[in-house]
């Protein structure tokens, strides 16, 4: 029997990495953590599991690589380990849509019927602002927000988002974001905004991946 090769060994812990991404609970813990870090508590309230359940996936990826803990106080804080972390989610969300039947369709009937313009492309968005054309709306809670957000950007909640109209342009164009581009809340603020007659669209993606491409944040 051959001796097991460094390059065996190597593929043996990358694949503990894939170990830790395999889990929808996993890969939306990490979402929840590519906006801001955040208690063992606040993970399992975001997430809708047990504490004990969200301790314990919080376990397989610490194993696996991906978050990093800390103590604050009583608290135990958890935070992702390396700023590619987003980029690797958005690397498996890319080829789920590009080879799984299923992904598609989800993405087809839950999203693309819900809105019928083009979102906006981060290079287009960097641009909308540069020229005054758009003001840009984080509808994330505030202390995501808080954590770090699209140079410029405005918070505005989405369930304060009714209370803040009239702070809002008719005369540009309002563009929102959240979590990613599966976040449901920048969908209704856009919906909310259109029914009111604002121009309104949505950002291609999220916060997490604007930071990834190294664009314009801050914190």
């Amino acid at each position: 029997m051959s001796a097991i090769t460094p390059k065996k060994k190597l593929f043996e812990n990358f694949a503990r990495v894939a170990k830790a991404l395999a889990s929808a609970n996993r890969l939306e813990l990490l979402e929840a953590l590519a906006q801001a870090e955040r208690s063992v508590d606040g993970l399992a309230q975001a997430s809708g599991m047990s504490v004990a359940n969200t301790s314990n996936h919080l376990r397989i990826m610490r194993e696996g690589g991906l978050v990093k803990s800390r103590k604050e106080g009583t608290q135990v804080i958890y935070s992702l380990t390396d700023e590619q972390v987003p980029a690797l989610l958005e690397s498996v969300r890319h080829v789920a849509e590009r080879h799984l039947a299923e992904v598609d369709r989800i993405v087809r009937e839950n999203f693309d019927s819900r809105d019928k313009l083009t979102p906006v492309r981060r290079d287009e968005l960097l641009g909308m602002v540069r020229s005054g054309e758009a003001m840009v709306i984080d509808v994330r809670p505030s202390a995501e927000y808080e954590a770090g957000h699209i140079e410029g950007a405005v918070n505005i909640p989405l369930e304060t988002l009714a209370e803040r109209l009239s702070k809002l342009p008719k005369e540009q164009e309002i563009v929102a974001y959240c979590r990613g581009p599966y976040c449901m809340m920048s969908f209704d603020a856009v919906d909310q905004l259109r029914q009111l007659g604002y121009r309104a669209r949505r950002l291609e993606d999220g916060y997490p991946e604007w930071k990834t491409e190294q664009l314009p944040v801050n914190k």
